[in-house]
C-alpha cells in the first residue's frame, strides 16, 4: 500500500476531523455546517470529496496557483519601467494618479507603494506617534477649571 503525505493548514485539519464526526453521525450535516460556517450544501460537497479522494479532497485546490486577481508579470514591469523612467521622484499617490490620467493604469495606491518599495524606489516611512498628555485631574465642582488670559479687561 503506497502512503500518501498530504499537508494540511489548521483550519483544514479542522474541516477534516468534523467531517470525520458527520461521516461517524456524532454530528449531523446541519451542526458541522454551523461548526464550519458553510453551507449545509457545501458539507455535502465536502463529505461526497472525502468519501472519493479521502484527506486529499479536504485540501484546497488553489494552493500553489497564483491568485485570479493578480497582475501579469508583463504589467508589472510596464508600471516599474513607467515609474522608473518618468515618475522617479513621485510619490506612490501622485504617481497613480498620473499612472490613471495618462496612461489609463488602473491600479490602487497601496499596491503601487508596494511595488515602489520592493523596486527601491520608494522608502518606507516609520510614523510619527502622537504624544502623550498628562491627564489633567478631574476637579470636584462643575466650573472649578477656569482659564485666565493675560487682558488687562474685566471679563467676570
Amino acid at each position: 500500500m503506497i502512503k500518501e503525505t498530504v499537508t494540511m493548514s489548521h483550519k483544514e485539519l479542522d474541516r477534516l476531523h468534523i467531517i470525520q464526526e458527520s461521516l461517524n453521525r456524532h454530528i449531523t450535516q446541519e451542526q458541522a455546517a454551523a461548526r464550519i460556517g458553510i453551507s449545509i450544501r457545501q458539507v455535502k460537497r465536502l463529505v461526497q470529496r472525502y468519501r472519493n479522494e479521502g484527506p486529499s479532497g479536504l485540501v484546497s485546490r488553489r494552493r500553489g496557483k497564483r491568485p485570479n486577481n493578480s497582475f501579469s508579470t508583463e504589467f508589472r514591469a510596464t508600471v516599474i519601467s513607467l515609474l522608473k523612467g518618468r515618475y522617479a521622484d513621485f510619490g506612490p499617490t501622485l504617481a497613480c494618479e498620473k499612472l490613471r490620467e495618462i496612461h489609463g493604469l488602473c491600479l490602487s495606491i497601496e499596491t503601487l507603494r508596494k511595488w515602489m518599495v520592493e523596486e527601491g524606489i520608494w522608502r518606507e516611512r516609520r510614523r510619527k506617534f502622537a504624544r502623550i498628555y498628562q491627564r489633567r485631574m478631574r476637579r470636584p465642582s462643575y466650573g472649578e477649571l477656569i482659564q485666565i488670559d493675560g487682558s488687562p479687561h474685566d471679563w467676570f
